[in-house]
C-alpha cells in the first residue's frame, strides 16, 4: 500500500515547480519510514515550501484538547507555523499572502467529532476565497471505510466538532471528505487528490502494515479509535472518559460508580463485539482528576460485529439508570450542552435518560441510507 504522500513524491510534485508550498500536518504526516513530510517537502530541491499550518494539538501534537495553539517560528525549518487552532480557525489573507498552494497531509480517525476535517474545509473556504489551490494527499480510515453509525449534524447544533451534515462515523478518507465539501457543500476551490495506491475499503489500520502515529495525545491505538464514535460523546458529560489515563476512550468512569456492578450490568446487555471489565483509576488531569475513580474498561472482541455508537449510547443509558442523582449531561455557561454539539442533536440527552438508545439507532438508519447516496459520487477506493 502506497499514500498519497508517496505518490505526490514520486510524481506529481512535479505539477507544483516553482509554486510557493504551504503544508497544513502535524507529526502523522509520515511515510512509511516514518520520515516527517515537513523534511521531505523542506529537503526536496524541486518543492518550495514556505509555511506551515497547524491544527488543533499542533504540529508536533503535544497540544491538549481544546488548547489554544500559538502562531511560531519553526526552530527545525526557520518557517512560519500558522495555528488554525488559536485566534483563528480559519487562514486569514495575510496567512495565504506567502503560498500558492496549500498541501494537506493529516491522519483522521473516522468519526465526525475529530476536528483535522473541519480544519480542512475552512482552509478549503480560505484557498477559494484567495486563489489558491489545495492538494489532499489521501491517507487511510483507520477504522475502515465500510461501516457508518449514527445521525447527521442538525443545523442548530453545527459546531467545530460536527460542523456538516455527517454520520458520527462516516466511513470516508479525507481525500474522499474533501471531494464532497467541494461538491455537496459547495466549497468551491481548486482541488487535487492524490490518491492511495492499494488501499481497500475494508481495511482497517493494522491491515495496512503502517505504523500509528497518535493524531493527538488520546488517540493511543487503533481500539481506542474504533470505540471513539461511540465514547466520545462521554466528554459531554460528568463522566470521566479515561483522559489523564493510560487508556482514554477505552476506560469510562467517576468517583460514584461502583465499577463491579456497572460492568455486571454493562455485559448483562449482550451487545455485539464489546466486553467490559471492572477498573479502578484516578484521572492526573481533566475531570476527576487525582480523585479514585471506578469504572470499565471496553474490549473489543470482535471488531466486525462492534457498534461503537451503539456501545456508548447503551453505557450512558446504563449509567443513567443505575445512579439517576449523580450522572449529568455538562452545561455551560451560557446555556448550551457540549453533548448536543457531539450528538448532531438535542435530543439525544432526553433519548438516553428514557432508555430509547436502540429506538434512536434504528431511527438513524434512514439518515445513514441518504448520506449513503449522497457520499457515493466521491468514494475513490
Amino acid at each position: 500500500m502506497r499514500l498519497g504522500l508517496d505518490l505526490f513524491l514520486e510524481k506529481h510534485y512535479q505539477s507544483f515547480r516553482g509554486k510557493r508550498i504551504g503544508l497544513l500536518t502535524n507529526i502523522t504526516g509520515v511515510n512509511e519510514k516514518l520520515i516527517p513530510t515537513i523534511d521531505l517537502f523542506h529537503q526536496h530541491s524541486d518543492i518550495r515550501l514556505t509555511a506551515l499550518y497547524g491544527p488543533e494539538h499542533g504540529i508536533r501534537g503535544n497540544g491538549r484538547e481544546g488548547e489554544a495553539i500559538e502562531s511560531f517560528v519553526d526552530p527545525y525549518t526557520g518557517l512560519p507555523v500558522y495555528s488554525l487552532y488559536g485566534e483563528t480557525k480559519k487562514p486569514t489573507k495575510e496567512m495565504l499572502d506567502t503560498v500558492d498552494v496549500i498541501v494537506f497531509d493529516l491522519q483522521d480517525i473516522g468519526t465526525r467529532y475529530y476536528t483535522y476535517i473541519y480544519s480542512m474545509a475552512y482552509v478549503m473556504e480560505a484557498c477559494a476565497e484567495q486563489g489558491k489551490q489545495f492538494v489532499v494527499l489521501d491517507r487511510p480510515n483507520p477504522v475502515s471505510g465500510i461501516p457508518m453509525e449514527g445521525n447527521l449534524v442538525e443545523e442548530d447544533v453545527r459546531s467545530f466538532v460536527g460542523l456538516y451534515p455527517i454520520p458520527n462515523r462516516h466511513g470516508m478518507t479525507v481525500g474522499e471528505i474533501a471531494q464532497f465539501y467541494k461538491h455537496e457543500i459547495g466549497i468551491d476551490c481548486e482541488l487535487t487528490v492524490i490518491q492511495m495506491d492499494g488501499w481497500e475499503r475494508d481495511m482497517y489500520y493494522d491491515e495496512t502494515k503502517l505504523f500509528w502515529v497518535p493524531p493527538s495525545p488520546a488517540t493511543t491505538g487503533l481500539d481506542m479509535a474504533m470505540l471513539y464514535t461511540g465514547t466520545c460523546l462521554v466528554e459531554g458529560t460528568n463522566l470521566s472518559e479515561g483522559r489523564g489515563t493510560t487508556k482514554p476512550f477505552e476506560y469510562v468512569g467517576a468517583p460514584f460508580i461502583d465499577g463491579y456492578q456497572l460492568a455486571k450490568a454493562f455485559n448483562n446487555k449482550g451487545l455485539p463485539g464489546v466486553i467490559a471489565r471492572p477498573v479502578f483509576f484516578v484521572p492526573n488531569y481533566q475531570k476527576h482528576k487525582d480523585q479514585a475513580c471506578e469504572g470499565i474498561q471496553l474490549h473489543i472482541v470482535d471488531r466486525h460485529s462492534l457498534h461503537s455508537l451503539r456501545t456508548g449510547l447503551i453505557l450512558l443509558e446504563t449509567v443513567a439508570e443505575m445512579y439517576p442523582n449523580d450522572f449529568k449531561f455538562n452545561e455551560h455557561q451560557n446555556g448550551k450542552y457540549f453533548f448536543d454539539l457531539l450528538a448532531g442533536t438535542k435530543q439525544l440527552r432526553d433519548i438516553i435518560l428514557n432508555g430509547k438508545a436502540n429506538v434512536f439507532l434504528e431511527e438513524c438508519e434512514e439518515q445513514l441510507e441518504q448520506f449513503r447516496r449522497q457520499r457515493k459520487p466521491y468514494l475513490l477506493y
